[in-house]
């Protein structure tokens, strides 16, 4: 039998983790996967906003188990969150991304939710869980220069005339092939797990060994992939160019579904054990709070992205999302929390800077950085801060 004040701290922590993911949506996960290709006047802002909301649902639920585990359960060591900690930490991480929202800076979701779930598990007398902080640390200090530097090549390589678009694109959707035949879905894997289309193809073809059998149908992905857009490119130029855009949009924001829902939905994990709760169903809540705030609140920044971080053309859109999606999904993998503002900032400036940087704000980039290195000490501190005088209160 749970306790009635359980079931009410439960529900306070719970309606704090669903405005974490309508913020999450209006945010990161909502405005960055669209921002480049609303740039490049390939969609609407509002399109966008009501697509990406439907792809970050769909991500959540099929991708969003790993990260989710990773902030609800390996960020802090011998203690478990408690109602008022995780609810202290959701309303704290909320809040400073909602102030991103509306002011027209994109705070970096992970660093805001990372502090603030340290911060109240510290608080709780639990250690730091040093581990999980090198691999968050090693890849948030990776992405803007191996998302920049994969973005500033690509670009420079599709603007240089000695390289064939008609083939340099397609070329680059192989790539994105290969790469999606490595994604793991809960739907291919056993129940619990989750599987790629390459490891699948490695179990169903016994006379093949597995390596063999996941090189193949990486290789086979890829090359159907590029063949598909080398038509479509064939015929004309421009409008392939911009169904490969929204592709990649499209591939962005399923990837920021899947690991931006953790953030909202990992302090809650502790909690939900005395309820016996599928976690598909929790993915479900999330990405439904995360559609939420893509549909209202999202358009704000991706006008902010798309316009005042750089005119993007459709070829620096295709660079600066390419490596985008590869490092988003390398986060799902290793159940990493990541900013997909952090990745999106970094991909853009990397492809503007192709184009000679004149196109870049350098002041808009700065306060930028600022925030990100901000909000996760404001977290921390405020986080810690509060749960500290609430649990001295009560």
């Amino acid at each position: 039998m749970v306790a009635a004040g359980t079931v009410a701290t439960f529900l306070i922590a719970g309606g704090a983790s669903l405005f974490m993911a309508w913020a999450i949506g209006a945010g990161s996960s909502g405005s960055t996967p669209f921002a480049p290709a609303v740039g490049a006047n390939a969609i609407s802002v509002m399109r966008a906003g009501f697509i990406v909301g439907l792809l970050g649902l769909a991500g959540a639920v099929l991708q969003g188990a790993n990260v989710t585990e990773a902030v609800g359960r390996e960020l802090i060591r011998n203690v478990t969150l408690s109602p008022t900690a995780a609810t202290v930490a959701l309303i704290t991480a909320a809040v400073l991304v909602a102030i991103g929202v509306f002011t027209g800076y994109p705070i970096a979701t992970a660093f805001t939710v990372t502090g603030a779930v340290v911060g109240v598990g510290l608080a709780m007398g639990g250690t730091p869980a040093w581990a999980k902080y090198q691999e968050i640390v090693t890849l948030w200090v990776l992405v803007p220069f191996v998302g920049g530097a994969i973005a500033y090549a690509t670009a420079r390589a599709l603007r240089n005339d000695r390289v064939a678009e008609r083939y340099a694109v397609p070329l680059l959707a192989a790539v994105v092939g290969a790469i999606l035949a490595n994604v793991e879905f809960v739907l291919l894997g056993p129940p619990g797990e989750a599987a790629s289309l390459a490891a699948t193809a490695a179990t169903t073809v016994p006379s093949v060994s597995p390596s063999l059998a996941s090189f193949g149908a990486t290789l086979l992905a890829a090359l159907l992939v590029g063949l598909v857009l080398f038509w479509d490119i064939r015929g004309d130029p421009a409008a392939g160019q911009r169904h490969f855009l929204l592709a990649l949009g499209g591939l962005v924001a399923f990837s920021a579904g899947g690991s931006q829902v953790g953030l909202a939905l990992g302090p809650l994990l502790p909690l939900l054990d005395p309820f016996e709760v599928p976690l598909v169903a929790v993915l479900l809540g999330g990405g439904f709070g995360l559609l939420l705030g893509s549909w209202t609140g999202a358009p704000r920044m991706i006008k902010a992205l798309a316009q005042d971080y750089s005119a993007l053309g459709p070829r620096r859109s295709i660079a600066a999302l390419i490596p985008s999606f590869a490092i988003a999904q390398t986060a799902v993998f290793f159940g990493i929390p990541v900013s997909f503002n952090e990745i999106i900032v970094s991909a853009i400036i990397g492809s503007g800077y192709a184009a000679g940087g004149s196109d870049v704000s350098g002041s808009k980039m700065g306060y930028t950085a600022l925030a990100w290195v901000a909000s996760l000490a404001l977290a921390f501190a405020v986080s810690y801060g509060v749960f500290t005088a609430v649990d001295f209160i009560l």
